[in-house]
């Protein structure tokens, strides 16, 4: 069965239909992580999207049940030069075709991804429609206008604890990938994960040492209501964020975002630590990015910058022990080279409690 990638341009790819058979609409982007494609069709982050691979060949690995980022995935569409119908990996337990119809999530194999993501770097993100061949006539569809709501799609609706014995965290879930849970529980914290809209007097009452706030999908200014906890919540405890967390931050604090063209996706983007002189390669996704500019009036200082574009990677508060960057120090996938950023964290905590036991 073939199957047609429609752009908002008017530009038709044609192909090998693929995963599940309804149509659909969304944000065209692409990834170039030469693997991982598990973890990145299960992130969060890409609600409302349609992700390219740049990579040819996918799903030679097949899919197994340790590297998920989350439950049910959100992304709403995969682009592939070439699909793997026979995997070979000692862990693998279903194809990705098979794995993509049980989610009902679309795919197109056997087009031409280099010129796809060409256009996308010479044009910028748009929007795309994945639909079976014909269905629209090769008229360019009518495209709705792009989501607001997709951090409330992907939120945990409930709070839920992961028990540890180690400091107590609170994490403000945006759209959380599992591998920032994995990271937190391997310090041994005992974590609380809370919906995206909770308040700050709401967090405050859990008694947090330090409060983690994970990534997430869309533009950061569709999130209000955590501009406003956040703000409260900086001057109590140690907050650390990550990508929409660290963009979140940066607007809490005066600071301005601004959507990038096309984007950062991908496991292997070098980005520069400021504040050790190092420079680490980095795994990330995102489409928006806090203004350089912005942050000459606010109380933060910039600590990370992206080596390829110059755009901003990190920042930290002046007066509150308060950090973030942009980039995913969990991976999962790509390098771990900035697992240390955790443990700065822990480290944050554990100064904070110190000062307090001093106060009393």
């Amino acid at each position: 069965m073939k199957r047609q990638l429609i752009l908002e341009d008017g530009t038709v790819f044609t192909g090998d239909a693929y995963g599940d058979s309804h149509q659909k609409e969304g944000e065209i982007v692409f990834n170039t992580g030469m693997t991982g494609y598990q973890e990145i069709i299960s992130d969060p982050s890409y609600c409302g999207q349609i992700v390219t691979m740049t990579y040819p060949l996918i799903g030679n690995y097949g899919i197994n049940r340790d590297d998920f980022e989350s439950i049910d995935p959100s992304v709403f569409g995969f682009v592939v030069k070439e699909m793997c119908d026979a995997p070979s990996n000692f862990r693998n337990e279903e194809t990705l075709d098979d794995f993509l119809k049980q989610k009902k999530i679309p795919a197109i194999s056997g087009i031409d991804t280099r010129k796809l993501t060409k256009i996308i770097r010479k044009h910028g993100t748009m929007r795309a429609v994945l639909t079976e061949a014909g269905q629209i006539n090769n008229n360019v569809p009518t495209f709705s206008k792009t989501m607001t709501d997709q951090v409330s799609r992907v939120s945990t609706k409930n709070p839920y604890v992961v028990p540890g014995r180690g400091h107590r965290v609170v994490l403000v879930d945006f759209g959380m990938k599992h591998g920032i849970l994995r990271d937190l529980t391997k310090r041994n914290c005992h974590v609380t994960v809370v919906p995206y809209d909770y308040t700050a007097e709401q967090i405050l009452m859990l008694k947090p040492e330090g409060i983690m706030l994970t990534n997430g999908p869309g533009d950061p200014k569709d999130v209000p209501v955590a501009i406003d906890m956040i703000k409260s919540i900086m001057k109590e405890v140690p907050v650390f964020g990550i990508c929409l967390g660290h963009q979140l931050i940066s607007l809490a604090a005066g600071a301005d975002t601004e959507k990038m063209r096309f984007g950062h996706r991908g496991s292997n983007h070098p980005v520069k630590d400021l504040t050790i002189g190092k420079t680490h390669m980095t795994s990330q996704n995102h489409g928006y990015a806090v203004k350089r500019s912005s942050l000459a009036e606010t109380d933060l200082e910039l600590t990370h910058i992206a080596i390829n574009d110059d755009s901003v990677e990190g920042v930290r508060h002046k007066t509150h022990p308060t950090f973030c960057v942009q980039y995913h120090p969990e991976s999962s996938p790509g390098p771990e080279d900035t697992g240390y950023l955790f443990d700065q964290f822990m480290a944050n905590i554990e100064a904070a409690k110190r000062l307090n036991k001093e106060a009393l």
